[in-house]
């Protein structure tokens, strides 16, 4: 909860330069900002964190994912595609078993330090 005595925006007008130039220098291309826009939004879901959490441990085919998460084939199907088109999963073939695994370690991080962020993780 904010103080409410506290005024939170500056109570004059200045500019410094030296903090601007160096954030300037910072800046991200568009194209970086709306593709880290679209992996917070797809990670921003209840069910993909689950599926997520569960590919921590390996990977997973389909129907795997279905039992432990208690949801439909054709759900877990749907929340997949869309993480692959994220590239935050990767899918493996053996004949016709479809598995899933993280598509990286840079998955495992981000969500990792979310957890540490949260305070949910040791």
């Amino acid at each position: 909860m904010h103080n409410t005595s506290i005024n939170e925006n500056c109570e004059v007008y200045c500019i410094h330069p030296e903090l601007v130039r160096k954030a300037k220098t910072k800046e991200l291309s568009d194209k970086a900002v709306l593709r880290l826009s679209e992996i917070f939004k797809t990670m921003g879901d209840p069910t993909r964190l689950r599926i997520i959490n569960t590919l921590l441990s390996g990977e997973m085919c389909v129907c795997d994912l279905s039992f432990v998460l208690g949801m439909e084939n054709s759900a877990i199907s749907h929340q997949l595609r869309i993480l692959r088109d994220r590239r935050i999963v990767k899918l493996r073939k053996d004949g016709k078993i479809a598995y899933y695994s993280l598509d990286d370690e840079h998955v495992v991080s981000l969500f990792n330090e979310g957890l540490t962020h949260i305070g949910e993780q040791e």
